[in-house]
């Protein structure tokens, strides 16, 4: 189980919010059967919307985070509860890249650049609010950021990072938000921006020193104060029921052709690979449902 941190600066015109999770990544990885960059990719993402939807206010808001860039992962999906707990998909799970010049994953080249980040938030009311903008990097932290700022005009910077060991493991994983609460003077911006510029390798923060290291370099010099820290996992919602009333969405003629078959219908879930079966007259006495409805 991971965490995320909250904290102000001692002026209160900072906030920041900080996330350790190996454990969402790792799960990611070993129920998807991930390549390595796609670890990082889909880790990355779980890990922003997992500080995106800790932010929410009512229990049952959720929230869903889209990447499409054009690139050979597809898309790549992440389901935040109000909570931050996450779970999430790629479209080509084993789909990777060799290593950049600079030996690090091509996050960035595996997601693409020619697309969007879709943030589609569900608070409750008829129609969920969603938000898309361009995709700057498809390196992930810099389009969450890019999204807050012309999405949310929220003064923003973010961090995402997965540290995958040669034995293909999620050694670290984590990352920040950070941001200007009303009425901070600009110059805070700068202070902020050099201190991101200067500090070491957020994933090397995270394996060798933890989080609490990662928010004291983040907000160097703004004395830090920590409000609460909460605990995070990948955890999937999932139920035979919720699987039931998703068939019952293919009408009531494609229900009864798979009734037809004469044998059990496999339906699994696409965030945690979970099965469930359904006999052919289960699937005819939903098909009568859907036909009455």
């Amino acid at each position: 189980m991971g965490s995320i941190i909250h904290a102000i600066a001692a002026d209160g015109n900072v906030r920041i919010a900080v996330i350790s999770a190996p454990e969402i990544a790792e799960d990611a990885r070993r129920i998807h059967g991930l390549s390595t960059t796609a670890t990082a990719a889909l880790g990355r993402t779980l890990l922003g919307a997992s500080l995106l939807g800790n932010n929410m206010k009512s229990e049952s808001d959720s929230l869903t985070v889209r990447l499409n860039g054009g690139g050979p992962i597809g898309s790549v999906v992440a389901v935040s509860d109000s909570h931050g707990n996450v779970r999430g998909y790629v479209d080509v799970p084993s789909a990777d890249l060799p290593t950049r010049p600079d030996g690090k994953l091509d996050v960035g080249g595996l997601i693409g650049r020619d697309g969007t980040l879709t943030v589609s938030r569900d608070l409750g009311l008829k129609e969920p609010y969603i938000g898309s903008v361009a995709l700057v990097s498809g390196e992930v932290a810099e389009d969450f950021t890019a999204y807050l700022a012309e999405s949310e005009q929220t003064a923003s910077a973010c961090g995402l990072g997965v540290l995958v060991g040669t034995d293909h493991s999620v050694l670290a994983a984590g990352g920040f938000l950070v941001q200007l609460l009303p009425g901070a003077p600009a110059e805070l911006i700068e202070k902020l921006e050099d201190n991101i510029f200067l500090m070491d390798q957020l994933t090397t923060i995270l394996h060798e020193d933890g989080p609490m290291e990662v928010l004291a370099q983040v907000l160097k010099g703004l004395e830090p104060q920590v409000l609460s820290t909460d605990e995070v996992s990948y955890l999937c919602p999932c139920s035979r029921e919720r699987l039931a009333a998703s068939l019952l969405t293919i009408g009531a003629e494609a229900l009864l052709e798979l009734a037809s078959e004469g044998t059990p219908t496999e339906v699994t879930c696409q965030f945690c690979g979970k099965t469930y079966s359904f006999l052919p007259e289960e699937l005819k006495a939903m098909a009568e449902t859907s036909s009455a409805s």
